[in-house]
């Protein structure tokens, strides 16, 4: 059961590090930059879910899911903050979540005797393969939502709403 929870924790990790540096670097917020949104909070909720179920290393609760509990609350915290319109509250937040991600990404990575490593040695193959479909995975959705989701805004008074505090 570890093993299904460690492959969901390390697949939408993934796919977390990989749809944030498109919402930071497109200039335009729109419809195409709420679908990709979305997806990855929903990503992200399932790695901050799914780490509460790992204890591999210690079999106790960890920093780690400290760490998973503290990046669900920012990340819903950014979530609200778009939602009332708060627009720097809302890349703090979500920018954030995404560092801490990286930050606890690389510690996995780099750590003795986590799965990370471990698949490195035991099976590279696996491990690469596993990393290439998830690339091709993301850049297919990301294509998706860019040719096929209209970038108009929901609503004009909306926008307008958005745009007025985003220069506040």
């Amino acid at each position: 059961m570890t093993t299904m929870f460690i492959a969901i924790h390390a697949l939408a990790a993934s796919g977390v590090v990989l749809l944030a540096p498109v919402q930071i670097i497109r200039r335009t917020k729109d419809r195409r930059h709420r679908w990709i949104g979305r997806s990855w909070v929903i990503l992200m909720y399932l790695v901050c879910v799914s780490g509460m179920f790992i204890y591999t290393l210690s079999g106790r609760f960890t920093i780690f899911h400290a760490l998973a509990i503290f990046t669900f609350g920012t990340t819903t915290l950014g979530v609200i903050a778009i939602r009332r319109g708060d627009i720097r509250r809302h890349i703090g937040m979500m920018v954030g979540s995404w560092l801490g991600a990286l930050t606890a990404g690389a510690f996995a990575a780099i750590i003795p005797g986590r799965e990370i490593p471990q698949l490195a040695v035991d099976d590279p193959g696996l491990l690469w393969g596993a990393v290439a479909a998830i690339v091709i995975a993301a850049t297919v959705w990301v294509g998706y939502v860019l040719k096929c989701v209209p970038a108009q805004a929901r609503s004009s008074s909306n926008s307008g709403f958005l745009r007025k505090n985003s220069m506040t």
